[in-house]
């Protein structure tokens, strides 16, 4: 067996890509012609803003499929499902807040920001009539 912590290994390198700019990743050549510049410039545009594009699409489809959620989430284990899937929506705009703060795509942000308050708005919506806040005071268990 091995002593080296894989785990931070990885996490060093992943903070060295992160430090590289794109310019060194795509490095424009001396002498180049206005069309290779274009391209290394539409290549630079790419790399940037495609992965906090897809961290984004992924969380939306998540946030709009709790819309159809298919269980009975007013007690029980049916609840916990549902509020572990509703942080899960918020993470996922948190998620890709991050990404595309990051990468300066400003429309993919607000977006996040708009699914993180989604998350939030339904999690507050079964969490707040059972602490109380609310009315009609709902209970954790489906015990009566």
């Amino acid at each position: 067996m091995t002593d080296r912590d894989w785990a931070k290994e990885m996490a060093d390198i992943d903070k060295q890509l992160e430090s590289v700019s794109d310019q060194q990743l795509f490095p424009e050549k001396k002498g180049a012609t206005g069309g290779e510049k274009a391209a290394v410039v539409g290549d630079r545009a790419v790399a940037k803003s495609w992965p906090a594009i897809v961290r984004l699409l992924l969380s939306v489809v998540l946030g709009v499929a709790m819309l159809f959620w298919p269980y009975d989430a007013r007690c029980g284990l049916g609840l916990t499902g549902y509020l572990f899937a509703v942080a899960a929506v918020a993470a996922g705009g948190v998620w890709s807040a991050i990404w595309t703060w990051r990468h300066r795509t400003g429309p993919a942000h607000v977006l996040s920001i708009l699914l993180i308050m989604w998350g939030l708005m339904l999690g507050a919506t079964e969490v707040l009539p059972r602490i109380g806040y609310a009315k009609e005071a709902l209970s954790w268990s489906c015990t009566p």
